[in-house]
């Protein structure tokens, strides 16, 4: 078996680090100084489950398309941030001859909707999407931690495929210590995971403060009521469904459970303002906002901390 991973951040060398344990034929996108440290160092994952240290050797790292052989991937995962899905999806399709027939494409990635840039130029057939909460942090280029896990990888299609043939890389990943499984209802965790990162990412990274402090204030309790509000009426009215019935069980848990449990978490979106990067709102918030005005919902709460996030990117390079 053969797998691409575009995209060398922590959740894309934990992956290939995953694959590689497992004896997978393992090519990895890079660019710039992390394709320098990855191939002078090799990847390594460290933190929960099985540590995994691989020498450059055991491994190919390509910076350009063009350097990648004809008809060789099986698989692509796609781990880069989600503002480069645009550019990805492009690229994939100008070099669409480094893969196989049957090569399927997953997406590992934050935010909902990320598989629309992919099947402007490949079939539903072919594109797949994954649920992600497991926590990696790259302390050095070449290393991804694992820092946090509570559910396993889910994949599927928001297309209504089947995901069944996926099932040899959810036996890989689970394989290399980290559970993942397959699921026809990959669109309900994804909408799970919106609800979670929507109401505390860009609020958060707004305020400079972790996830608990946001539990503590009546300002940024009564923001985050709107922006669940909103979300459950967006996906209702999209057509899609998510693993609570409504707003007020969702809160139930959201503000005795998951909350709590990751108290002193700093949010990604919190860590790219703080390095002046751009951040993944646009499919996060911004995902929200298009849906809901598609379907004529209020999402003016979900607008003003879109606005905020897009003021603060706007002075960043």
């Amino acid at each position: 078996m053969n797998i691409l991973v575009i995209g060398a951040g922590s959740v894309g060398i934990g992956l290939a680090t995953s694959a590689l344990s497992q004896n997978v034929n393992l090519s990895i996108y890079a660019r710039g100084e992390t394709a320098k440290a990855i191939q002078k160092n090799g990847m390594k994952r460290t933190g929960l489950f099985t540590n995994y240290s691989f020498t450059p050797d055991e491994f190919e790292v390509y910076e350009d398309y063009e350097q990648i052989p004809k008809n060789t991937f099986d698989y692509v995962f796609i781990t880069s941030k989600t503002i480069s899905n645009d550019d990805i999806s492009k690229k994939l399709s100008e070099n669409r001859q480094i893969l196989k027939k049957n090569a399927k494409i997953i997406i590992f990635q934050n935010g909902f909707g990320n598989d629309e840039y992919y099947l402007r130029y490949f079939t539903k057939k072919e594109v797949f999407s994954a649920r992600v909460i497991t926590g990696f942090t790259r302390p050095e280029r070449y290393i991804s931690e694992i820092t946090v896990y509570t559910e396993p990888i889910l994949i599927g299609s928001l297309q209504g495929e089947d995901p069944k043939d996926l099932q040899e890389i959810a036996d890989i990943i689970t394989a290399s210590g980290i559970n993942c499984e397959l699921t026809t209802e990959v669109d309900k965790y994804l909408w799970a995971k919106m609800l979670y990162n929507c109401s505390l990412n860009p609020l958060g990274a707004i305020l400079d403060v972790n996830y608990g402090k946001l539990t503590e204030n009546e300002y940024t309790i009564d923001l985050m009521n709107s922006i669940i509000d909103e979300i459950f009426n967006v996906i209702k009215s999209s057509g899609y469904s998510t693993l609570w019935d409504g707003p007020d069980e969702y809160r139930s848990i959201f503000y005795s459970k998951l909350v709590p449990d990751t108290y002193n978490h700093y949010s990604s979106t919190h860590q790219d303002i703080q390095r002046k990067i751009k951040t993944e709102i646009d499919s996060l918030t911004g995902k929200v906002i298009d849906l809901g005005e598609k379907n004529n919902i209020d999402v003016s709460t979900n607008k003003i901390i879109y606005n905020l996030i897009k003021a603060i990117e706007s002075d960043f390079d």
